[in-house]
């Protein structure tokens, strides 16, 4: 009997339509599960935003869909001139209250709260016209009372508030508080503060502007709060460094606690040297002792109380150096590459092109492992290996051989096909991953 343990993909939501037929409007722009895991949410470029829910009668990590809704509209600001996309940038949720779910969505200017519940249909069965088949009643003693009846129940999305107008640069971030009373937003050079009760006012925590637009060398590229202490949080930079800041500090967050940077070695250093370098997302573990970053080649682990060095550092996809140039000239060196860690802080994942992605074992890298979310690998679901024995393709039969860098040519690589969203269930080994248009659910 073949053994089936280690990671399997289980689910794939979306239009199976090829590549060159998929709507931009479809095209997955973030995931996010939970704080429980139980439900999933998707958002996407033409400003939807879709909910799954776990399936309780399934065996293992299932989800089914819940209800969607449209986040955000085009919009256009008329003192710029400028066109305000849909595109839905994060999902950030909050912790359910009365039975209903809530959560931060934002687009490049403006984040919603949302409030997502069921809600009990009534109709009205019994009245005095029975809508103009009757006659009046000819007087009140044969009045009737309208009778109100259970219909059908809904799931109904609601805008709770709105937060608007207060950033002047494209939205990359928002975290929520571990108080759940606060949150954050940064754009390329600010971070806000806002009270979740409050939609007409924020506080600029930090601000790297410089007073000549001329002289600016860095911009912000993600922000997040530490999952325990509500007085930490930290961004990265475009320069490759990452700060942790404290709020009792100073009110203006502009003198960091903590810097964590790679020097980089100047023999090394070439034309694309500042472009790689710049960090595409940052995550703290669960515990809020490590700090996993992504720039373009690398994934980082740091412990919180080392800044000189990180404790690991990953090659993501090394066989890309030699086509660095290529990568320039088509755009893709610019693709912001998400990272995350389980939530033991045991592993890491993150993705590459050609719709592959990689999950590092912290602890043991002979046990890291290489898969790919593609639907048409399942359509042929085993193939004939080369000792006879047959395995998913792209799914390690124990969860330890999966695909090998060794073996990828970069030459025969998609790069329209690439993993640049995903999320870690927060209690279980189960990934959500986005491939372009389609959602695919991989667990162990």
């Amino acid at each position: 009997m073949e053994s089936e343990r280690g990671w399997k993909f289980t689910q794939c939501f979306g239009d199976k339509a090829d590549l060159e037929d998929v709507t931009e409007a479809d095209i997955i722009s973030t995931v996010e599960f939970d704080y429980t895991g139980d439900y999933l949410a998707t958002g996407d470029k033409g400003g939807r935003v879709v909910l799954f829910e776990r399936n309780d009668n399934k065996q293992g990590c299932e989800y089914k869909f819940y209800t969607e809704f449209q986040s955000h509209e085009p919009e256009f600001d008329y003192l710029k001139s400028l066109e305000i996309e849909e595109k839905i940038n994060r999902i950030k949720w909050l912790k359910p209250n009365n039975n209903s779910l809530y959560m931060l969505t934002t687009n490049d200017k403006t984040i919603k709260l949302w409030k997502v519940c069921e809600k009990a249909l009534k109709l009205v069965t019994e009245n005095n016209l029975l809508d103009g088949d009757r006659a009046p009643p000819p007087d009140i003693s044969h009045l009737r009372l309208p009778k109100l009846v259970p219909h059908e129940n809904i799931i109904a999305a609601i805008p709770r508030k709105i937060y608007a107008n207060a950033h002047a640069y494209h939205i990359n971030s928002i975290s929520v508080n571990s108080d759940q009373e606060t949150y954050l937003s940064a754009d390329d050079l600010r971070i806000n503060l806002w009270n979740l009760g409050i939609n007409n006012q924020s506080f600029n925590i930090v601000d790297i502007k410089p007073a000549n637009m001329e002289d600016l060398t860095e911009v912000i590229t993600a922000a997040e709060f530490h999952p325990s202490s509500c007085n930490y949080f930290m961004y990265s930079s475009s320069k490759g460094t990452i700060k942790l800041c404290d709020m009792r500090d100073s009110a203006l967050c502009d003198q960091h606690a903590k810097q964590f940077e790679e020097p980089e070695d100047p023999a090394s250093k070439n034309f694309f040297s500042e472009i790689i370098s710049s960090v595409s997302d940052v995550r703290f573990s669960s515990d809020g002792r490590y700090i996993l970053s992504r720039d373009y080649l690398t994934l980082r682990l740091w412990d919180i109380n080392m800044e000189k060095q990180p404790v690991r550092t990953i090659t993501v996809h090394d066989y890309l150096k030699p086509k660095l140039c290529d990568l320039y000239e088509n755009d893709c060196i610019f693709d912001k590459f998400e990272c995350n860690i389980s939530g033991d802080g045991k592993h890491a994942m993150t993705g590459s092109y050609n719709n592959y992605f990689s999950i590092y074992d912290l602890e043991d890298s002979g046990n890291d492992v290489m898969l790919q979310a593609d639907k048409n690998a399942f359509r042929a679901k085993r193939v004939q290996g080369p000792n006879g024995s047959k395995s998913k393709v792209g799914i390690p039969r124990n969860g330890r051989s999966g695909l090998r860098k060794e073996d990828i040519d970069p030459e025969a690589i998609d790069y329209n096909r690439k993993i640049l969203h995903s999320s870690w269930h927060p209690r279980e080994n189960t990934l959500a991953v986005a491939a372009t248009n389609n959602l695919f659910i991989f667990t162990d």
